[in-house]
């Protein structure tokens, strides 16, 4: 899932310092939000210098008028030991790029909520296909022969895709832009599921779930960053808050869309005929109205046309790399050889694991939310036996018993203007204190979690135990409902946190959150069914939320001692 709620990520990043970017990494200074490690080509330590100032100030792009001012300043500047001069042959966006009729910002207003509402589709109707699936596991069964942990496979491996998807989508996206990786990835994940509704057997099945969860994870990687792309941080709040609700939501519609199908439809298979041609409408969308948006592939055309015009190869965007000293005649180049699109697919590897490993906040936030994803996909077994056994709900009314959860997600979603509230409170208390206006810190993002991780487990319990016949079915939902709202709340304050505690390495925080939550997504559904079987509805519920009720302490924790731990880090700003 993307990040929620990232309304700051884009300034957050850009803001950041040059001093706090590892070597090779000026390139996170640009964009964060897609989810994953942002490593443009041309981004070594010598091209930091010339795309920022000491202060991680960028400087302003001048006018065609300026392209052959004299630059004899440099070396005053230099002489006498100041910063490095601003590159004047830097092309960047006019302004804030709304009046850069090249620049996405500029589109207009309708435009780009039709983006925002095709991309949010999509990432839905991927996060849907993961659960869509479990309303045909009786009718699987009854054809293939096979067993119920084998039908649980091809949910557990379609989550392992979008957990390994991103980490080649995602650095491919920052060399060749946004667009082609979506029509190339989104053209496989509508192949992939054609094998699925004429699978021969269950091995079949199995194996293009994985990779269609592969090749449909794209859009979870890099969509959110297409959001930030389009809008301001002032505009953001909303687009991105329609965009984020998009994943959480898609999990649990799944089951009802696939139990209303399969109740209604004489085979199982048109639960993914109907996928397909849910797929293919957003296919046919996206070719025709979504353009490219990534900032650095548009300015190194823009560049490209500025060169044209001028017939002076010196301009330059700040991904390119300037052969031989910027001369008249060799123009910039963008490389995107292999060499360097396997060296950002390393890094989006290495990152995360690095700061899993080397970072307790970032390790022991992404358990939490890893254990809670994890719990989701494990009610996706539960609810039927629960729902099903106990109450003797058909397979369409099952479907319907997840719009508990789905309430409780949508309450958190839309309570998001108030924790903005909350935060604003304490930075305002924080800005009397020190006197410095503005001033915030990463903390205040986890009131949210707090409150989130006391309603998870009472839900969870509430859920377990008042699963009788004797209780009316909407107790056990309205546990249900509590969950779902307490998730939502833990998701979107974590994500945040990761952003504003981790500036510099915000997309590989994201990655090792992303990484975790689909691992434990993937895990939990394959046992969830004997559990269930072993130790009884009231009790198995019960363990995971013992688990929930031990994860309590630590967005506590990290709100009072986080300051302390970020300035021992070396990777968090202090």
């Amino acid at each position: 899932m993307m990040s929620p709620s990232g309304t700051e990520t884009r300034d957050n990043m850009a803001s950041t310092p040059a001093a706090d970017v590892a070597p090779g990494d000026a390139s996170v200074l640009q964009e964060k939000s897609s989810g994953h490690d942002d490593t443009f080509p041309g981004s070594s330590p010598a091209d930091t210098t010339t795309t920022m100032d000491h202060d991680g100030e960028k400087p302003r792009r001048p006018s065609l008028s300026n392209t052959g001012s004299d630059r004899s300043g440099e070396s005053t500047a230099a002489e006498e030991g100041g910063p490095p001069p601003a590159d004047p042959f830097l092309v960047e966006w006019e302004g804030d790029g709304s009046n850069d009729p090249m620049c996405p910002r500029s589109i207009s207003h309708g435009r780009k909520w039709a983006i925002v509402l095709i991309v949010s589709a999509a990432s839905f109707c991927v996060t849907g296909a993961s659960s869509i699936y479990t309303s045909a596991y009786a009718a699987m069964e009854a054809e293939f022969g096979n067993s119920r942990i084998v039908s649980t496979l091809g949910l557990s491996l379609f989550v392992l895709g979008l957990a390994l998807g991103p980490m080649l989508f995602g650095p491919l996206s920052e060399f060749y832009g946004r667009r082609p990786i979506y029509l190339v990835a989104w053209t496989m994940y509508l192949i992939w599921i054609i094998p699925q509704a004429v699978a021969p057997n269950i091995a079949t099945m199995i194996v293009c779930r994985f990779l269609d969860g592969f090749a449909g994870s794209t859009f979870l990687a890099v969509s959110g960053g297409t959001v930030s792309d389009l809008f301001s941080r002032e505009q953001l709040q909303w687009p991105m808050a329609i965009f984020s609700a998009a994943p959480f939501t898609g999990p649990c519609i799944g089951p009802l869309i696939g139990g209303f199908i399969n109740q209604n439809t004489p085979v199982w298979r048109w639960t993914f005929w109907v996928l397909l041609i849910w797929a293919g409408v957003l296919e046919v969308a996206i070719v025709f109205f979504v353009p490219e948006t990534f900032h650095p592939v548009l300015l190194r055309k823009k560049a490209n046309k500025v060169r044209a015009e001028t017939g002076d190869n010196r301009w330059h965007a700040a991904t390119e790399t300037v052969r031989d000293g910027s001369g008249k005649d060799t123009p910039p180049h963008a490389p995107t050889d292999f060499g360097a699109v396997s060296r950002a697919i390393g890094l989006s590897l290495l990152r995360p694991i690095q700061l899993l490993v080397l970072e307790p906040m970032c390790l022991c936030l992404c358990t939490f939310t890893a254990i809670l994803l994890g719990i989701l996909y494990l009610f996706f077994g539960a609810f039927p036996l629960v729902f099903g056994t106990v109450y003797g709900f058909t397979l369409d009314q099952v479907g319907l018993s997840f719009l508990g959860i789905l309430t409780g997600l949508i309450i958190g979603c839309a309570m998001d203007p108030v924790w903005a509230g909350v935060r604003a409170r304490l930075s305002r208390k924080l800005s009397a204190e020190t006197g410095v206006e503005g001033a915030s810190e990463p903390e205040f993002r986890l009131p949210a979690a707090m409150l989130g991780s006391l309603c998870v487990p009472v839900g969870i319990f509430i859920f377990a135990w008042t699963c009788y016949p004797s209780v009316h079915w909407i107790v056990p939902m309205v546990g249900a409902m509590l969950f779902g709202f307490g998730i939502v709340l833990v998701f979107t304050s974590v994500f945040t946190f990761l952003v504003d505690a981790y500036p510099a390495y915000a997309a590989s925080a994201m990655a090792a959150n992303t990484f975790s939550r689909c691992l434990f997504a993937t895990a939990f559904p394959l046992f969830g069914t004997q559990m269930y079987k072993a130790l009884g509805i009231h009790w198995a519920t019960s363990l995971v939320a013992f688990l929930t009720v031990a994860m309590i302490p630590f967005p506590f924790l990290f709100f009072k001692y986080g300051k302390q731990l970020r300035q021992r880090s070396r990777f968090a700003r202090a």
